[in-house]
This record gives structure tokens, C-alpha cells and sequence, in this order.
């Protein structure tokens, strides 16, 4: 667990892989994004992606297991407030494997609430290529240290 006081600008957190496949881009379409160029392959051959691609949607899903997952553990558990220049730079097909980096960017005590403060990190997904495929600044809240843990 990391409190707000573990973290410093420029550290940077990685995850673990995950390969996504054609059955899952089809499940996760089927139920949330049910688009030609997520469920059927020929209908892709024909869209500007030229094959079947996951949702972004799914991939943000996928990331996010993958943070949780990964090295980023602040304590209290990944509380988003909110996030600045979500992108695709390019889509995710089937048999990607896909990671993420986390940095950070900003650390700001709250002035309102001294028990927390707000770490901005940017995340990138990338896939087995080390190509961006997606990448996001999120806005976290992070408990700071009880004073309780801080003696020890």
C-alpha cells in the first residue's frame, strides 16, 4: 500500500500483460459496444480499420484491470475523480498483448482535506510492439499516511 507521501514526480509503475484475443473483442461488443467493426470480421475488412479492433471502451476495461493488478497500489484502492486527454492512437486487435506504464506528474496536497491529496499520473497501454494504444492523465485521491503509521 502507498500513501500520498510514497510518491514523487517521475516515478514510474508497471504492469503485467494481457492478450487479448477475437472472443473476448466480440463478448465485451456484444454486450457494450455492438459496432460492425467489433463483432464481425468481414463487416472489419471493410471499415477504416481494415479488420476486426476491440472497442476503446474495452480497451480502457482492460487497462484498468492491469492498474489494479500492477505496481500503482495506492492505499485506499485506484480512486479515479476524474481524467484529462483520453486517446487511441491506434487500435487493438486480436492476439495484442497489452501492459501499462503509469508516471507521475503532479502530487498536490488537499487544502480542504489534510488526510488526502490528489496524484495525477499518466497512463499509457501499450501493446507488444511497445506501441501507445491508448493514454490517459488520471486524477487520483490518495489517503495520506495516518499519523498512527507515521511512528513506526
Amino acid at each position: 500500500m502507498q500513501y500520498f507521501e510514497d510518491y514523487a514526480v517521475g516515478q514510474i509503475y508497471h504492469s503485467g500483460r494481457h492478450r487479448i484475443d477475437k472472443a473476448q473483442i466480440i463478448a465485451f461488443a456484444e454486450q457494450f459496444d455492438p459496432q460492425p467493426y467489433h463483432l464481425d470480421e468481414e463487416a472489419a475488412k471493410k471499415s477504416l480499420f481494415k479488420g476486426l479492433v476491440a472497442s476503446g471502451w474495452h480497451t480502457a476495461a482492460i487497462t484498468m484491470r492491469l492498474l489494479v493488478d500492477g505496481e500503482f497500489k495506492p492505499a485506499g484502492g485506484i480512486l479515479g475523480v476524474g481524467f484529462d486527454q483520453l486517446s487511441w492512437p491506434r487500435p487493438v486487435r486480436p492476439g495484442d498483448e497489452l501492459r501499462v506504464t503509469s508516471e507521475v506528474l503532479e502530487l498536490r496536497p488537499s487544502k480542504s482535506r489534510p488526510d488526502r491529496g490528489l496524484v495525477r499520473a499518466q497512463n499509457t497501454t501499450l501493446n507488444q510492439n511497445d506501441e501507445p494504444v491508448q493514454i490517459f492523465t488520471g486524477n487520483l485521491i490518495v489517503p495520506r499516511r495516518p499519523a498512527a503509521l507515521s511512528d513506526r
